[in-house]
């Protein structure tokens, strides 16, 4: 996933005809962020470096078990999820 532009570079807030920016590690990680509302891509884009760190570690360990997940699904038709 990749970055969508932000225009100028100025940040926006959700009542001024943009979109929140978000830091480039969240499309990098892969997370489906255009998916998000504004006021979810508003939390996000105040997050602290350390939130920021906590998060990607929580979505590298989630991905880290996705295949067995996904295989879990398959085989059961997707019954348990």
């Amino acid at each position: 996933m990749t970055r969508p532009s932000e225009g100028n570079g100025a940040p926006r807030g959700p009542g001024e005809g943009g979109r929140p920016p978000l830091p480039d590690a969240l499309y990098e990680a892969g997370l489906p962020v255009d998916m998000l509302t504004d006021e979810q891509r508003l939390v996000l884009s105040e997050l602290t470096e350390e939130e920021l760190a906590v998060l990607l570690d929580i979505k590298s360990r989630l991905d880290a078990v996705e295949p067995e997940v996904q295989a879990h699904g398959e085989i059961a038709g997707g019954a348990l999820f």
